[in-house]
């Protein structure tokens, strides 16, 4: 495994990330929904580092199951949204990779009658972009590699790392 974000560099994009947020909103009460279950490392330290009324929120969408690295159909679990009618809402995910699971994302939060919908992304590998839009905010573009740590996860594992690494090819079975 090789590192490419040192923790320190995480934690000071997000406190970074959080001033953002607060300029975006100037005050208004906001919803903040993680995508399950790379971003709930990145959700649990965003609203420590914001200053504004927040509410929570979850939705799962995964279309990568045990130790694919390979995207398969993108499933979505609305259940967990909270009601997000006439509030600002900023869809938060783990990583861009090649846009699709925010670009389906976002007309599910839109037919709820938010009154935005923002999106803000931990890591973005920009050359594997497929879709026509880019996150309104990115912490960090990454090369074209397989990563964990920080709340991403291979087969499940690495979560928990307070750094992200790259996997060897030896280390990804695929």
């Amino acid at each position: 495994m090789k590192k490419l974000i040192e923790a320190a560099e995480i934690e000071q994009s997000v406190k970074k990330l959080g001033r953002e947020i607060e300029k975006w909103y100037q005050g208004e009460p906001l919803t903040i929904l993680g995508v399950l279950t790379g971003s709930v490392i990145l959700l649990s330290d965003l609203v420590r580092a914001v200053e504004l009324p927040i509410k929570i929120g979850l939705i799962q969408a995964s279309s990568y199951r045990g130790a694919s690295t390979t995207r398969g159909e993108l499933i979505i679990n609305e259940s967990l949204i909270p009601n997000i009618d006439n509030r600002h809402v900023l869809l938060l995910d783990d990583i861009f990779d090649t846009g699709h699971t925010l670009q389906k994302l976002i007309p599910v939060i839109e037919k709820r009658k938010a009154l935005t919908v923002r999106t803000a992304v931990l890591l973005w590998k920009q050359e594997r972009t497929e879709v026509d839009f880019a996150p309104d905010y990115h912490c960090f573009k990454i090369p074209n590699e397989f990563v964990v740590g920080y709340g991403l996860d291979y087969n499940d594992e690495y979560r928990h790392l307070p750094f992200i690494a790259s996997l060897e090819p030896d280390e990804i079975e695929d």
